[in-house]
């Protein structure tokens, strides 16, 4: 990742700024590697909880850890991904951005569509089916599904949101100005900001987690996204592409602004719609009888805090990051470069191990431990290998 840069091809002077070298931007570089370590964590321990459970050990904890990430990670991967679409779009003509966009997003999304992931769900399917043939598996597959995409689903949705900022910005460069505005204030004021994201996102997501339910997927071959949050995903995204606009040294995430610049408290401001969640989650349980289908005020609350979790979570992890300013040295350095192919290329790997380690009597921290340190290990290797072919550093 770079660092944004800061002009915007507006009129107006609050907007304008001279543009800045182009340079790292080891926070948000941080953040990026962190939560592709995060994407690790969650697939490998979800067959060991209550809600995947499908290993015969489980462990109370990672339910509390699946908790955690599935409502937030993927929605500040948008986040972090819309920083740097405007000023791309400005340094960029049209078609070159389309170009590297297909590149670096359609191009893996269709290579690993048809090899990454059937690889991957062979290994489910043939626990049920231990004589099914690969071959046979993956024409079925393709040709009569499910086809499902597992978590490159991200992939080509980001492909779609950066498409369509394309379009909105031929038709107006200035359209995100009014939120690139409020990240100035912003600067001074996280809180104001944080209760607008908040804002938006339940806008979009209350009533789409009525309407939809929280399961419900469209789907259309390898094609797939999580009904109830594909809205949330696009506010995530052009919200964070206002952010990136333009003045980011002064804006929201401004090395010397007050959320770089936080304590604690934006971690406490988590917990506690966190903590409400797990009490949702003991009231459809132990009080509604966790039916099928939930009443309409059990979804709303179940979605006013959830958006309220993620953005605290945004908030919290950006905080923490940014206190590194744009120096010194950290762990996550060293597999910066590899994040993005780590992402791509870690579901076979993962399933695999899971597959392998399924009947092994080890309780269940044991194998998420196990699971999780080989797939760092050889997701990483398997990057650096593959980014060593020619060319292959363009897409990875």
């Amino acid at each position: 990742m770079t660092s944004i840069t800061s002009s915007l091809a507006s009129p107006s002077p609050e907007i304008r700024a001279v543009p800045a070298a182009k340079a790292r931007n080891f926070a948000l570089d941080r953040t990026r590697t962190f939560l592709t370590l995060v994407v690790l964590i969650h697939h490998a321990v979800i067959p060991y909880t209550h809600f995947g459970h499908t290993d015969p050990k489980s462990w109370i904890g990672f339910d509390a850890v699946v908790l955690a990430t599935d409502s937030f990670f993927m929605a500040m991967f948008f986040f972090l991904s819309g920083l740097f679409v405007w000023p791309g779009l400005r340094h960029k003509a049209p078609h070159v951005f389309v170009r590297d966009r297909l590149l670096r997003l359609g191009l893996p999304f269709a290579i690993a569509a048809v090899t990454i992931i059937p690889i991957a769900y062979y290994a489910i399917s043939l626990r049920h089916q231990p004589d099914l043939g690969f071959a046979a598996y993956w024409w079925k597959t393709v040709t009569v599904g499910p086809w499902p995409s597992g978590p490159i689903w991200f992939v080509w949705v980001l492909l779609a949101f950066d498409l369509t900022a394309t379009l909105l910005y031929r038709l107006s460069s200035g359209l995100l100005d009014p939120i690139n505005r409020m990240s100035l204030h912003g600067y001074k004021h996280p809180g104001r900001f944080y209760l607008f994201l908040v804002g938006v996102t339940a806008l979009v997501y209350i009533p789409a987690r009525l309407y939809f339910g929280p399961s419900h997927w469209f789907e259309f071959g390898p094609l797939s996204v999580q009904a109830s949050r594909v809205l949330l995903y696009a506010a995530y995204f052009f919200i964070g592409a206002a952010v990136g606009a333009a003045n980011f040294d002064r804006g929201l995430l401004g090395a010397s602004g007050r959320l770089a610049n936080s304590g604690w408290g934006w971690a406490v401001a988590a917990l506690v719609p966190y903590c409400m969640l797990w009490g949702l989650i003991a009231i459809k349980r132990e009080v509604l009888g966790n039916p099928p289908v939930l009443p309409g005020w059990y979804e709303a609350s179940y979605g006013l805090l959830f958006v309220a979790f993620s953005a605290a979570m945004l908030f919290a992890i950006l905080a923490y990051f940014l206190k590194f300013k744009q120096t010194g040295w950290s762990i996550l350095d060293p597999m910066q470069g590899d994040a993005y192919g780590m992402f791509l290329v870690h579901y076979p790997i993962v399933l695999w191990l899971q597959y392998w380690l399924f009947d092994l009597d080890l309780p269940a921290v044991v194998k998420a431990v196990v699971a999780f340190v080989f797939t760092v290990a050889l997701s990483w290797a398997a990057t650096a290998a593959l980014r060593k072919i020619p060319g292959v550093t363009r897409v990875l």
